[in-house]
């Protein structure tokens, strides 16, 4: 990344610790970062991404969740991205990326673009593992879920997310994970007397 970059994305996390300053829910400034940093070890493998495209679309890739904010088409990001003077192509390019992160709108669906099954890639290993298991549970308390239905979420999805990562390098990252979370149940099942 040239220098203007380097600042751009120092300013990028900026924003988004002020943007979700107080938030519990496993998807705060928390979240962000550690997407950012799997970003930053999956582009390692992979020379031929925008590492740039890829690097501010993890850290903007909640900007505008639907779960969190009341914006429409990135605005958020947009707004961010504009008052950095980025060109429209490079938004366009930023935004395309951050629209492929979701799991719920992108179900079944390849990203188009190696930025884009990099940085869903770097999502949805912050929601496998022991990391996983307590954003589960921390979102399931604030929405007042129950324990079964966060013990549902693991077969509805974060136990179907290995299968469906995209590059090598994420691929190795989620086995440890995955083991951890079958083990974590076995142990919850055994604790509460119920059977696998």
């Amino acid at each position: 990344m040239v220098t203007g970059q380097d600042t751009i994305i120092s300013d990028a996390i900026d924003y988004v610790k002020e943007l979700f300053a107080g938030n519990s829910d496993g998807h705060g400034a928390d979240h962000t970062m550690r997407v950012y940093h799997n970003t930053q070890m999956i582009l390692e493998k992979y020379s031929g991404a925008d590492s740039f495209v890829s690097l501010l679309a993890a850290l903007l890739h909640d900007a505008d969740d639907h779960k969190l904010f009341n914006t429409e088409h990135n605005l958020n990001a947009r707004s961010f991205m504009e008052q950095k003077g980025l060109t429209l192509e490079t938004i366009e390019e930023v935004c395309r990326t951050i629209n492929s992160v979701s799991f719920s709108h992108n179900r079944g669906k390849r990203p188009e673009t190696l930025e884009g099954m990099i940085v869903q890639d770097a999502d949805r290993l912050d929601a496998i593992g022991a990391i996983g298991i307590a954003r589960t549970f921390a979102y399931g308390g604030k929405v007042g879920r129950p324990l079964s239905d966060s013990i549902k979420h693991f077969y509805d999805k974060i136990l179907l997310l290995k299968d469906e990562l995209n590059t090598d390098a994420a691929i190795d990252m989620a086995q440890k994970r995955h083991e951890f979370m079958h083990g974590f149940l076995e142990e919850y099942y055994s604790e509460t007397s119920q059977t696998v």
